[in-house]
């Protein structure tokens, strides 16, 4: 119903925003997380939302990109976990270190959420792995760090290693967790840093 709401920055309180416009005031919970990214009071801000409704209410939930949103989504369809659940682990790891601590079974980075525990994160695993692919996981990392890996590496490369792996065979936990071990440079091929991921997994 509602994609997006752009207007000007009113009110900003613990865990919510109000977004002017039209002559309207959006009230819209938000992570955390987002409120030091906010520009100043009287500012324009777009804001991507979702509508909650319930029975007695309807409450707005937004973020700064279409990916923070789809990620709360696959939050709220997991059995347990509702919109306030979502929003505080979203509050406490951001949607790029979700997706990794998914794919890599780290239970105790999502259980650090508060009203998660280790059983909560253990379903939430269970039920969003599936949904999640570990060339999307780094292409978002990458298009975060203006498309190059942390030393500088072209995001291809890295995919391209990372995908190699999970053609070989090898699940897309132990794909992501050799090639985060490779100590890589900018100028590394994909055969190299392969080589040095496939060293890595003896290890796992």
């Amino acid at each position: 119903m509602l994609n997006y709401i752009k207007g000007e920055l009113t009110e900003v309180m613990q865990d919510c925003i109000t977004l002017e416009n039209n002559g309207i005031g959006y009230q819209i919970n938000v992570p955390v997380s987002l409120l030091s990214g906010l520009p100043p009071i009287g500012r324009e801000v777009k804001i991507y939302t979702y509508l909650y409704v319930r029975e007695d209410a309807l409450q707005l939930y937004g973020f700064f990109t279409r990916d923070d949103l789809q990620i709360f989504r696959l939050l709220i369809g997991v059995s347990g976990i509702g919109p306030k659940g979502a929003l505080g682990i979203l509050s406490n790891i951001s949607p790029d270190d979700l997706r990794f601590a998914i794919l890599s079974d780290d239970v105790k980075a999502i259980s650090k959420a508060p009203g998660i525990g280790n059983k909560t994160a253990q379903k939430l695993i269970i039920e969003l792995k599936d949904k999640l692919d570990l060339k999307d996981a780094f292409e978002q990392r990458l298009a975060a760090s203006d498309l190059t890996g942390g030393d500088g590496l072209p995001g291809d490369v890295i995919g391209e290693a990372a995908q190699a792996l999970a053609a070989l065979g090898y699940s897309q936990t132990d794909a992501l967790k050799a090639v985060k071990q490779v100590e890589l440079t900018e100028d590394m091929t994909v055969e190299q840093v392969l080589k040095q991921a496939l060293k890595k997994l003896v290890f796992l």
